[in-house]
């Protein structure tokens, strides 16, 4: 059996494995379920000791992030952030009490910055980071995540960025596979370099790559720009964090032209 087969080759004696760190794609778990191998998800902060919610391979919903682990509470707060109370929580940050303040308020309730729902039986879903939320000129609210990670489904993307604060419309920078985007180019009859990225007709294959995997999304939410690149997004040159989360910030100011030039007009 094919499932026998892969399980072999992960050793032949793991049961289930856990996911942390960056959100696991549902798809990707019932794969992996259907196969005999529980992947369950789980979700916390370094604030947090660091687990705070998980899935349990009896109890695995794989779009959520599981249940509040024993002794910790989650409710939602304000502007739908997932706020959590337990002894896991930190005690403050070193000689820094006014972050300490911004972020566990008096009554011990810990605001994670990321905005999530809990369904009736308790489970967490995270759908978004408070300060990522693109708020278009339209006054329609995206969280990024949910959409990047879509995108990503796609082997073709490396790495991505959704964009479009106070724009009419959503754009993405990302990062392509070199080999990936070899083969694709010579599918297309295109030069494997980077300078054919820029071509119009090979950014409107690439657009309709990203909607494919975009089906679920609304309208409104749909991705009618890209600038993509071969130059990955790495520690080294400040475009991720040392625990590789994204800097969006320092993204869109060393592609500032470039975000310019796909919102010229608007």
């Amino acid at each position: 059996m094919v499932a026998n087969k892969i399980l072999a080759r992960l050793g032949g004696r793991l049961k289930s494995a856990f996911a942390g760190g960056a959100a696991l794609s549902p798809e990707i778990s019932r794969v992996f379920i259907g196969l005999g191998l529980p992947v369950v998800q789980g979700y916390g902060l370094t604030e947090t000791s660091p687990v705070a919610c998980a899935n349990l391979p009896a109890d695995n919903v794989p779009a959520s992030v599981g249940l509040a682990v024993p002794g910790v509470e989650v409710r939602i707060g304000d502007k739908g952030a997932l706020m959590i109370k337990g002894p896991n929580v930190m005690l403050g940050y070193w000689n820094n009490e006014e972050a300490t303040r911004a972020m566990i308020g008096a009554d011990g309730w810990l605001n994670s910055g990321d905005t999530a729902r809990i369904d009736e039986r308790g489970h967490v879903y995270i759908t978004g980071r408070l300060k990522e939320i693109i708020v278009m000129s339209n006054g329609e609210k995206i969280p990024p995540v949910d959409i990047e990670a879509a995108i990503m489904r796609d082997t073709l993307f490396e790495q991505v960025m959704l964009i479009g604060e106070g724009r009419p419309f959503l754009s993405v920078m990302a990062v392509l596979n070199r080999e990936q985007w070899a083969r694709f180019a010579a599918v297309q009859g295109k030069p494997g370099d980077a300078a054919a990225l820029k071509l119009p007709e090979v950014e409107k294959v690439l657009l309709a790559r990203i909607a494919a995997q975009m089906k679920a999304f609304p309208g409104y939410a749909q991705v009618r720009r890209i600038n993509a690149t071969l130059e990955p997004w790495t520690v080294e040159n400040g475009l991720l964090t040392p625990t590789l989360k994204l800097r969006r910030s320092r993204v869109l100011e060393k592609f500032h032209a470039e975000f310019d030039h796909m919102y010229a007009g608007h």
